[in-house]
């Protein structure tokens, strides 16, 4: 079957049916769509009837906010790698419930534009008559054009065309009595919700539509910034603030385009929840339900009317390893980066295509050495450029005559060689003095690690693995192939430093501040890799990228 890259579903069971069908459609619409998939409900549309229909409106009720949860997160286990986004444009209170204004008879009264126009529409829709199949697929696509901006010439699916199946749910559903008024839910003008939307996954998309489904009129959303992601697992890996934002826009304007929607910066626990008199609703899950109360509890002592507490379920991760929450959560899946390739390669065409070269980098106590032995281990030859740097102090050396020209004699031990900790205290806190000596240093080191990699040539080795704490500040980047950082935090780097050296914490953190941060290493980082848990889970994070490693070895050569 051909795939397309992005695909609208139509989802046309009944309301009470459709829970046990989402995951089996949801996967047959994997097998066609690629990147996007929308998801239309509409209950009850009957697209073999010869009419052409009409989109209606849905009331906003308490099982559509079950049903979105159940859809998002079979969506998450069945097609994980599909953006799935539920419109909701259809779903809202009768109009005249809406200040008694005149709507439309349509929630569609043009075609509403989407980020990402479909090329394909796929339904549930089964005929009776499985020769209606071809009438039924033009009448989806006419449907769906009056619906949506779609690409012209747009492809139809009918993904279960089992004939009558569905009419007889319909039906035996009304028999049995479920076609009971579903309990309304309360909506509010104004609604809040806060956290840091990084990497836009399903319990986002949960959280985002009900508060849509909440929101009649205005939806505010704190999003964290800086401050607020200073406690935050693998905070290397969040994407910046524009891209979250920019991300959390596109959804809402194709979930629900009528929104009033602003996004404001959140630099603490309570930001604009706790000011703003028209707020009416905040929506919370059981784990940030205390912060609802703290933020209601500010209120109180401002004056201002109490928020409702609006509680959403997690939802459960299926795909969760063990260092991961059992909800789907961002910082599971910034843990999943670990070991993969986070950005391509530089053009390495200045650079013999073996042996591959791996810089591996990070801060005092990030484990990288640990990781390099790892690398070692599984193949890879292993340049220790602290050892070198040993070597490039020798007696006799180039380096060690331009250091002693510019250092001076007192820097010699008894037996003339030099005395590294008289030489390190003669450049410490000196920045100008600290370059005069890697600008003597840092080339020799350079030029020894090349012998070294030449040296892994012959002797016919695939990967190199160069080691090297300040790979990033000497700008030995054009050495290698790959730039490999290692990271932990600065508090967990802190009391490895004091453990492992017998040093005070303020002198490890004066080591770790002399140093590139964390931030700024990831920036230049193809793969970033993390010491924080046990070493059995660093050793599995090892294995992982070291088999993408080989795959892309593998690639460059059938090129």
């Amino acid at each position: 079957m051909s795939m397309f890259s992005t695909g609208i579903l139509v989802l046309t069971s009944p309301l009470q049916t459709l829970p046990l069908r989402i995951a089996p459609v949801l996967s047959s619409a994997a097998q066609l769509v690629d990147r996007t998939l929308y998801v239309h409900l509409h209950p009850g549309l009957n697209l073999s009837s010869g009419s052409q229909p009409r989109p209606a409106f849905l009331p906003p009720v308490v099982d559509l906010s079950t049903l979105i949860a159940r859809l998002y997160n079979n969506a998450a286990d069945v097609c994980g790698h599909l953006d799935v986004r539920v419109l909701l444009t259809n779903i809202r209170a009768q109009p005249s419930a809406c200040g008694g204004t005149a709507a439309p008879n349509s929630p569609f009264p043009t075609p509403q534009p989407l980020f990402h126009c479909p090329e394909v529409v796929l339904t549930d829709f089964a005929p009776q008559d499985p020769h209606q199949s071809r009438q039924v697929k033009q009448c989806l696509e006419k449907y769906a054009g009056h619906c949506y901006v779609c690409r012209p010439g747009i492809s139809s699916v009918l993904l279960h065309p089992q004939p009558g199946k569905q009419q007889q749910e319909s039906q035996d559903a009304a028999r049995n009595g479920d076609e009971r008024k579903a309990e309304p839910m309360e909506t509010y003008s104004d609604v809040v919700v806060g956290g840091t939307f990084d990497r836009l996954h399903g319990a986002h998309k949960t959280l985002l539509s009900v508060s849509c489904l909440l929101a009649n009129r205005r939806f505010v959303i704190g999003v964290c910034d800086q401050a607020m992601l200073k406690k935050k697992v693998l905070k290397e890996l969040i994407e910046p603030y524009s891209v979250r934002v920019q991300r959390l826009r596109e959804f809402l304007q194709d979930t629900k385009p009528s929104l009033q929607v602003e996004i404001v910066p959140l630099e603490d626990p309570f930001g604009v929840s706790i000011v703003d008199p028209l707020l009416k609703c905040i929506v919370v899950s059981e784990e940030t339900r205390k912060g609802g109360e703290a933020v209601n509890k500010k209120r109180i002592e401002k004056g201002l009317p109490l928020l409702v507490l609006h509680e959403i379920q997690l939802l459960k991760d299926a795909h969760r390893d063990e260092i991961e929450e059992e909800k789907i959560s961002s910082s599971s899946l910034r843990s999943r980066l670990l070991g993969t390739l986070l950005t391509a390669p530089k053009d390495p065409s200045h650079l013999p295509p073996t042996p591959y070269v791996i810089g591996l980098t990070g801060g005092s106590g990030s484990g990288k050495s640990s990781i390099a032995k790892q690398l070692e281990v599984l193949g890879a030859a292993r340049i220790d450029c602290d050892k070198l740097g040993q070597e490039v102090y020798q007696l006799g050396t180039e380096a060690y005559h331009k250091v002693l020209r510019e250092f001076g004699s007192e820097i010699l031990n008894e037996d003339k060689t030099i005395n590294r900790r008289a030489l390190g205290a003669k450049v410490f806190g000196n920045q100008e003095r600290l370059k005069c000596l890697t600008d003597i240093v840092w080339p020799e080191i350079a030029l020894l690690v090349k012998r070294t990699i030449n040296q892994a040539r012959e002797e016919g080795k695939e990967v190199c693995v160069v080691d090297a704490a300040v790979l990033l500040e000497a700008g030995w980047t054009d050495l290698v192939h790959e730039v490999w950082v290692t990271i932990i935090p600065e508090e967990e780097a802190v009391v490895r430093i004091t453990e492992r050296d017998g040093i005070s914490a303020e002198d490890a953190l004066r080591r770790l501040h002399s140093q590139w941060p964390n931030g700024k290493q990831v920036e230049h980082a193809n793969v970033v890799l993390s010491t924080l848990w046990e070493p059995e889970v660093t050793r599995k994070q090892v294995l992982k990228a070291w088999k993408l490693l080989q795959k892309r070895i593998q690639q460059k050569k059938e090129r």
